[in-house]
């Protein structure tokens, strides 16, 4: 069996608060965008994994893709010796959710493979275990994200037929270093209402925090978004905690010479 496990982007990001237990409250809005890795599944007499395309850092027993075969064992599900391929499409350390959503295809690709009747409540519960933003998968549409990124309510957003133009460039940004430099704060609007706004009124009002101290550390990445206003985004942001940047635009926007080695992705929504 084949999936197709795509990315979102982040639309706004506030940082609220610390919270006790190390981690801080947010609010964000998810989008599901078709950036799309392919996992293929096999039945197999032995166990393997074959990731290719981006390279995939780290031991293969530690990729969430294997976490959440074990996962389903340990919890008493049946599934076969597999074997598994994953063509990676989706950058890393981008803050699209790449990992977490090969987690979550994996997990409803077993789930009608090898008829383990999981609800979407109860793979949601397992997932989280796995990544804040795994769950946000299992639907695939978009929500309003609170809490640290886990606890989800519809929002009414649909952005068909505008452009978007996804960059990323070879430096990356670790979660532990962008939340040191934010100083958590109540916005005075919360982002599920400005995203109910023109998208033509998002550039003065819906911002990510996280760019603050970001651009700061990443010059390149502040950069690219000067760029992609310079070339005619409507609205422009960091996604998550980096280091891609996204564009929405009414026609087609291509990067120049200058930023020739980022990675591109250019798509209609």
């Amino acid at each position: 069996m084949i999936a197709h496990p795509n990315c979102k982007i982040n639309l706004g990001l506030n940082i609220i608060a610390r919270r006790p237990d190390g981690y801080h409250d947010i609010e964000t809005v998810f989008y599901p965008v078709p950036l799309c890795d392919e996992l293929s599944v096999v039945p197999s007499s032995e166990e393997q994994f074959e990731a290719e395309g981006i390279p995939v850092a780290g031991n293969p027993s530690d990729n969430l893709v294997m976490k959440v075969v074990q996962m389903l064992r340990d919890n008493g599900y049946h599934v076969p010796t597999l074997s598994i391929k994953l063509r990676k499409q989706i950058p890393s350390g981008a803050g699209l959710g790449g990992g977490s959503s090969d987690a979550a295809h994996m997990m409803l690709l077993l789930n009608s493979m090898c008829e383990l009747h999981l609800s979407p409540a109860r793979m949601k519960e397992m997932l989280r275990t796995l990544g804040a933003d795994c769950p946000f998968f299992i639907e695939n549409a978009p929500v309003f994200a609170q809490g640290i990124g886990d606890q989800f309510s519809p929002v009414s957003l649909d952005l068909s037929g505008w452009h978007l133009t996804l960059v990323k460039p070879d430096v990356s940004v670790s979660t532990k270093e962008a939340y040191a430099l934010v100083e958590p704060h109540k916005p005075n609007i919360p982002i599920n209402q400005i995203v109910n706004i023109p998208v033509e009124e998002w550039k003065e009002c819906l911002v990510n925090d996280f760019e603050v101290s970001v651009f700061t550390r990443r010059p390149v990445i502040g950069r690219i978004k000067e760029r992609l206003y310079q070339k005619g985004a409507v609205y422009a942001s960091m996604s998550g905690s980096g280091s891609s940047v996204f564009a929405l635009s009414r026609i087609p926007i291509y990067i120049d010479d200058d930023f020739a080695d980022c990675f591109h992705f250019h798509c209609t929504l």
